[in-house]
């Protein structure tokens, strides 16, 4: 194996979870997950996001560093290699799209602090879904403070996902997800195990799955 730290990111309802847990399985991998669930601000945010958006994202960024930090600067004999369904960076990109250009630039000065300490993924994997299926799984999934999310706000996030990724050339595998089923179709999961087997130069790297 190639990769040591991988990740695995996308929209809100690309299916990051469930591929990040397909894979360390397969792998037998150390696995980092989003705790989004103790992130107190969160349902706040999806109800007033102009006055909660700030300690939203300020606690998400506080929460993944430690846990980030804490997983990759312990050492495991058995698991050599390491899985997480998210990337440090998105702390950022996420901050840009919901706060206000003061905030993100007060914000962005904490960030640049912490992110010179991070250790940035061998390769990322990025899950490119449309926003109908984003809307689907997300229904799905049924979270309830995620159920008003409007289509806008998911398209901005996507574009800005898609804009940093290729403005900053990062190793990429980039999958179309419009019709991912990594639980129900081994095909499909399979194809990203493929894609992991190869050595990659910088930048993206496309794969459809069957």
């Amino acid at each position: 194996m190639k990769y040591h730290f991988i990740t695995v990111e996308g929209n809100i309802g690309a299916g990051k979870t469930t591929l990040t847990h397909l894979l360390a399985k397969h792998f037998n991998a150390r696995i980092v997950l989003e705790e989004f669930a103790d992130n107190p601000f969160l349902a706040k945010f999806y109800e007033n996001p102009q006055q909660y958006a700030f300690p939203v994202e300020l606690f998400f960024m506080a929460e993944r560093y430690k846990q980030l930090k804490d997983m990759l600067h312990t050492k495991d004999l058995f698991q050599n290699i390491t899985i997480s369904d998210y990337l440090f960076t998105k702390c950022l990109l996420f901050a840009k799209v919901n706060l206000p250009e003061e905030e993100f630039r007060l914000y962005q000065k904490f960030y640049d602090i912490i992110h010179q300490q991070m250790t940035l993924p061998d390769i990322l994997i990025y899950l490119h879904a449309p926003i109908k299926k984003l809307q689907e799984n997300i229904k799905k999934r049924n979270r309830s403070y995620e159920q008003s999310i409007p289509d806008a706000y998911l398209f901005h996030l996507q574009e800005t996902y898609t804009s940093y990724i290729k403005q900053h050339n990062i190793k990429t595998i980039f999958i179309d997800a419009s019709n991912a089923d990594f639980l129900g179709n081994p095909k499909h999961l399979r194809v990203v195990l493929d894609a992991l087997e190869k050595d990659y130069d910088s930048g993206q790297h496309y794969f459809t799955l069957p």
